[in-house]
């Protein structure tokens, strides 16, 4: 880091509620960068763990910030809550091999944190038309 430069105290919860490298980062450490650590540093023992960078999303205020990207242009300010520590949400979402009419299959809990960060601003009857849609999908 350089001298003068502004730090962000970050934490990473995945998808089990478990917070993993806490620290303080540079504001021009690239998102890229914060992956390639949590992928190194990922716990031992968990049911799902990222093999590269390309399986793991970051997610700050609802927006999934982009590898290119730093932290600075990324908006991540210096405590944007009162204790000064900002909490990203690791999604991960390992491709599956197996194709389907074109679309690659994720995984499944990717799928389920998808909805659970959406279901609250979307109208009931457009859930059901989805839901009916994603077990169709599953089904053929």
């Amino acid at each position: 880091m350089g001298e003068g430069e502004e730090c962000v105290e970050l934490k990473f919860r995945i998808y089990d509620g478990t917070d993993i490298c806490h620290g303080t980062y540079a504001s021009s450490t690239t998102v890229a960068t914060l992956k390639q650590q949590l992928v190194a540093e990922w716990p031992q023992g968990k049911t799902i763990t990222p093999k590269s960078i390309n399986d793991v999303k970051l997610i700050h205020a609802g927006k999934i910030l982009e590898n290119d990207r730093t932290l600075a242009d990324s908006r991540i300010t210096v405590g944007d809550l009162p204790s000064g520590v900002t909490t990203m949400h690791v999604v991960i979402q390992p491709l599956v091999a197996k194709k389907k009419t074109g679309l690659i299959v994720s995984h499944p809990l990717y799928l389920l944190s998808i909805v659970s960060v959406v279901i609250h601003s979307v109208p009931q009857d457009l859930l059901l038309f989805a839901a009916q849609l994603i077990i169709s999908f599953i089904i053929s």
